[in-house]
Protein backbone atom coordinates (compact mmCIF):
# COMPACT_ATOMS: atom_id res chain seq x y z
CA UNK A 1 0.00 0.00 0.00
CA UNK A 2 0.97 3.63 -0.50
CA UNK A 3 0.67 5.49 2.82
CA UNK A 4 1.02 9.12 3.87
CA UNK A 5 2.22 9.89 7.40
CA UNK A 6 1.28 13.42 8.51
CA UNK A 7 3.22 13.89 11.73
CA UNK A 8 5.22 16.87 13.05
CA UNK A 9 7.36 14.78 15.40
CA UNK A 10 10.18 13.79 13.05
CA UNK A 11 11.53 11.07 15.31
CA UNK A 12 8.12 9.44 15.64
CA UNK A 13 7.49 9.86 11.91
CA UNK A 14 10.85 8.31 11.03
CA UNK A 15 10.07 5.33 13.25
CA UNK A 16 6.68 4.90 11.60
CA UNK A 17 8.00 5.20 8.06
CA UNK A 18 10.78 2.69 8.78
CA UNK A 19 8.38 0.17 10.32
CA UNK A 20 5.82 0.48 7.53
CA UNK A 21 8.48 0.05 4.85
CA UNK A 22 9.81 -3.04 6.62
CA UNK A 23 6.24 -4.38 6.53
CA UNK A 24 6.27 -4.05 2.75
CA UNK A 25 4.48 -0.73 2.28
CA UNK A 26 5.49 2.58 0.66
CA UNK A 27 5.33 5.47 3.14
CA UNK A 28 5.71 9.20 2.53
CA UNK A 29 6.03 11.83 5.27
CA UNK A 30 4.59 15.32 5.66
CA UNK A 31 5.97 17.40 8.56
CA UNK A 32 2.92 19.59 9.19
CA UNK A 33 -0.77 19.85 8.41
CA UNK A 34 -0.50 22.21 5.45
CA UNK A 35 2.12 20.07 3.74
CA UNK A 36 0.09 16.95 4.52
CA UNK A 37 -3.07 18.42 3.00
CA UNK A 38 -1.26 19.32 -0.22
CA UNK A 39 0.45 15.93 -0.49
CA UNK A 40 -2.86 14.15 0.12
CA UNK A 41 -4.44 16.21 -2.66
CA UNK A 42 -1.61 15.55 -5.10
CA UNK A 43 -0.88 11.90 -4.32
CA UNK A 44 -2.77 8.65 -4.76
CA UNK A 45 -2.68 7.20 -1.25
CA UNK A 46 -4.40 4.12 0.13
CA UNK A 47 -4.41 5.28 3.78
CA UNK A 48 -3.56 8.49 5.64
CA UNK A 49 -2.03 8.32 9.14
CA UNK A 50 -2.68 11.74 10.68
CA UNK A 51 -1.42 13.21 13.94
CA UNK A 52 -4.17 15.24 15.56
CA UNK A 53 -2.10 18.10 17.01
CA UNK A 54 0.24 19.76 14.48
CA UNK A 55 1.53 23.24 13.59
CA UNK A 56 0.04 25.31 10.75
CA UNK A 57 -3.02 23.05 10.45
CA UNK A 58 -4.28 20.43 12.90
CA UNK A 59 -5.15 16.91 11.83
CA UNK A 60 -8.89 17.36 12.26
CA UNK A 61 -8.86 20.28 9.83
CA UNK A 62 -6.76 18.34 7.32
CA UNK A 63 -9.17 15.41 7.19
CA UNK A 64 -12.29 17.57 7.37
CA UNK A 65 -11.03 19.63 4.41
CA UNK A 66 -10.31 16.52 2.36
CA UNK A 67 -13.80 15.16 3.06
CA UNK A 68 -15.38 18.46 2.01
CA UNK A 69 -13.43 18.19 -1.25
CA UNK A 70 -14.77 14.70 -1.87
CA UNK A 71 -11.61 12.78 -0.93
CA UNK A 72 -12.61 9.49 0.75
CA UNK A 73 -9.12 8.08 1.41
CA UNK A 74 -9.30 6.21 4.75
CA UNK A 75 -7.68 8.17 7.60
CA UNK A 76 -6.33 6.94 10.92
CA UNK A 77 -5.90 9.61 13.62
CA UNK A 78 -3.03 9.41 16.10
CA UNK A 79 -3.38 11.46 19.28
CA UNK A 80 -2.33 11.78 22.89
CA UNK A 81 -6.00 12.57 23.54
CA UNK A 82 -7.58 9.19 24.05
CA UNK A 83 -10.84 9.90 25.87
CA UNK A 84 -14.21 9.11 24.33
CA UNK A 85 -14.99 12.74 23.51
CA UNK A 86 -11.72 13.15 21.58
CA UNK A 87 -12.27 9.92 19.63
CA UNK A 88 -15.82 10.93 18.73
CA UNK A 89 -14.59 14.34 17.57
CA UNK A 90 -12.02 12.68 15.34
CA UNK A 91 -14.54 10.32 13.78
CA UNK A 92 -17.01 13.14 13.19
CA UNK A 93 -14.29 15.13 11.43
CA UNK A 94 -14.11 12.35 8.86
CA UNK A 95 -11.62 9.94 10.41
CA UNK A 96 -12.11 6.22 9.90
CA UNK A 97 -10.18 5.07 12.96
CA UNK A 98 -8.53 6.58 16.04
CA UNK A 99 -5.49 5.34 17.95
CA UNK A 100 -4.34 6.90 21.22
CA UNK A 101 -0.66 7.41 22.02
CA UNK A 102 1.34 5.56 23.18
CA UNK A 103 0.47 2.63 20.94
CA UNK A 104 2.04 -0.63 19.84
CA UNK A 105 3.31 -0.62 16.27
CA UNK A 106 1.74 -4.02 15.65
CA UNK A 107 -1.69 -2.58 16.44
CA UNK A 108 -1.14 0.46 14.21
CA UNK A 109 -0.03 -1.82 11.36
CA UNK A 110 -3.11 -4.01 11.75
CA UNK A 111 -5.42 -0.98 11.74
CA UNK A 112 -3.73 0.57 8.70
CA UNK A 113 -3.92 -2.69 6.74
CA UNK A 114 -7.58 -3.05 7.75
CA UNK A 115 -8.34 0.41 6.39
CA UNK A 116 -6.46 -0.46 3.20
CA UNK A 117 -8.63 -3.52 2.67
CA UNK A 118 -11.71 -1.38 3.19
CA UNK A 119 -10.64 0.97 0.41
CA UNK A 120 -10.05 -1.86 -2.06
CA UNK A 121 -13.58 -3.15 -1.49
CA UNK A 122 -15.03 -0.39 -3.63
CA UNK A 123 -18.37 -0.89 -5.43
CA UNK A 124 -18.10 -2.30 -8.93
CA UNK A 125 -18.70 0.37 -11.57
CA UNK A 126 -21.89 -0.23 -13.51
CA UNK A 127 -21.78 2.89 -15.73
CA UNK A 128 -18.98 4.35 -17.82
CA UNK A 129 -18.98 7.86 -19.28
CA UNK A 130 -16.65 9.71 -21.66
CA UNK A 131 -17.95 13.10 -22.74
CA UNK A 132 -21.54 12.56 -23.86
CA UNK A 133 -20.94 8.84 -24.53
CA UNK A 134 -22.43 6.58 -21.84
CA UNK A 135 -22.37 2.83 -21.27
CA UNK A 136 -24.66 0.94 -18.90
CA UNK A 137 -22.83 -2.30 -18.06
CA UNK A 138 -25.85 -3.92 -16.42
CA UNK A 139 -28.32 -3.25 -19.24
CA UNK A 140 -25.60 -3.63 -21.89
CA UNK A 141 -26.71 -0.35 -23.46
CA UNK A 142 -24.72 2.46 -25.07
CA UNK A 143 -25.89 5.97 -25.91
CA UNK A 144 -24.39 9.23 -27.05
CA UNK A 145 -26.10 12.55 -26.34
CA UNK A 146 -29.15 10.51 -25.37
CA UNK A 147 -29.24 8.64 -28.69
CA UNK A 148 -29.04 4.85 -28.35
CA UNK A 149 -26.26 3.06 -30.22
CA UNK A 150 -26.61 -0.62 -31.12
CA UNK A 151 -23.39 -2.61 -30.85
CA UNK A 152 -22.46 -6.22 -31.57
CA UNK A 153 -21.03 -8.14 -28.56
CA UNK A 154 -17.41 -7.74 -29.72
CA UNK A 155 -17.93 -4.04 -30.44
CA UNK A 156 -19.39 -3.60 -26.96
CA UNK A 157 -16.38 -5.32 -25.38
CA UNK A 158 -14.01 -3.20 -27.46
CA UNK A 159 -15.75 0.03 -26.49
CA UNK A 160 -15.87 -0.99 -22.82
CA UNK A 161 -12.11 -1.52 -22.80
CA UNK A 162 -11.51 1.82 -24.52
CA UNK A 163 -13.81 3.62 -22.07
CA UNK A 164 -12.12 2.06 -19.05
CA UNK A 165 -8.81 3.38 -20.41
CA UNK A 166 -10.15 6.73 -21.64
CA UNK A 167 -7.44 9.36 -22.09
CA UNK A 168 -4.67 6.77 -22.45
CA UNK A 169 -3.16 5.21 -25.55
CA UNK A 170 -4.36 1.64 -26.06
CA UNK A 171 -2.02 -0.43 -28.22
CA UNK A 172 -2.95 -3.21 -30.65
CA UNK A 173 -1.33 -5.74 -28.30
CA UNK A 174 -3.48 -4.54 -25.40
CA UNK A 175 -6.62 -4.89 -27.53
CA UNK A 176 -5.66 -8.34 -28.79
CA UNK A 177 -5.01 -9.59 -25.26
CA UNK A 178 -7.98 -7.96 -23.53
CA UNK A 179 -10.70 -7.95 -26.18
CA UNK A 180 -9.84 -10.95 -28.36
CA UNK A 181 -7.86 -13.02 -25.80
CA UNK A 182 -4.97 -13.43 -28.25
CA UNK A 183 -1.51 -13.51 -26.67
CA UNK A 184 0.16 -13.10 -30.05
CA UNK A 185 -0.48 -11.00 -33.17
CA UNK A 186 -2.33 -13.19 -35.67
CA UNK A 187 -1.41 -10.73 -38.44
CA UNK A 188 -5.01 -9.95 -39.38
CA UNK A 189 -6.88 -6.70 -39.82
CA UNK A 190 -9.50 -7.68 -37.22
CA UNK A 191 -8.71 -4.67 -35.01
CA UNK A 192 -8.81 -2.19 -37.91
CA UNK A 193 -12.17 -3.53 -39.08
CA UNK A 194 -13.77 -3.33 -35.64
CA UNK A 195 -12.30 0.11 -34.88
CA UNK A 196 -13.68 1.38 -38.18
CA UNK A 197 -17.15 -0.03 -37.45
CA UNK A 198 -17.11 1.32 -33.91
CA UNK A 199 -16.00 4.77 -35.05
CA UNK A 200 -18.86 4.81 -37.55
CA UNK A 201 -21.35 4.07 -34.78
CA UNK A 202 -20.15 6.37 -31.98
CA UNK A 203 -18.73 9.31 -34.00
CA UNK A 204 -20.66 9.51 -37.27
CA UNK A 205 -23.21 12.32 -37.17
CA UNK A 206 -21.67 13.98 -34.10
CA UNK A 207 -19.66 17.21 -34.14
CA UNK A 208 -16.84 16.00 -31.87
CA UNK A 209 -14.99 12.73 -32.58
CA UNK A 210 -14.19 10.61 -29.54
CA UNK A 211 -12.22 7.72 -31.02
CA UNK A 212 -8.78 8.78 -32.24
CA UNK A 213 -5.95 6.93 -33.98
CA UNK A 214 -2.57 7.66 -32.43
CA UNK A 215 -0.22 7.11 -35.35
CA UNK A 216 2.42 4.48 -34.65
CA UNK A 217 1.03 3.75 -31.19
CA UNK A 218 -2.61 2.65 -31.16
CA UNK A 219 -5.93 4.27 -30.30
CA UNK A 220 -7.35 6.62 -27.71
CA UNK A 221 -10.88 7.40 -26.59
CA UNK A 222 -11.15 10.91 -25.20
CA UNK A 223 -13.60 13.78 -25.02
CA UNK A 224 -12.43 16.94 -26.79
Amino acid sequence: MHLLIIEDDREAAGWLVKGLKEAGHVADHAADGEEGLQMARDGDYDVLVVDRMMPKMDGLTVVRTLREEGDTTPALFLSALGDVEARVEGLRAGGDDYLAKPYAFAELLARVEGLGRRKTAEPVRTRLKVGDLEMDLLKREVSRAGEKILLQPREFKLLEYLMRNAGSVVTRTMLLENVWDYHFDPQTNVIDVHISRLRGKIDKGFDTPLLHTVRGAGYMLRAG
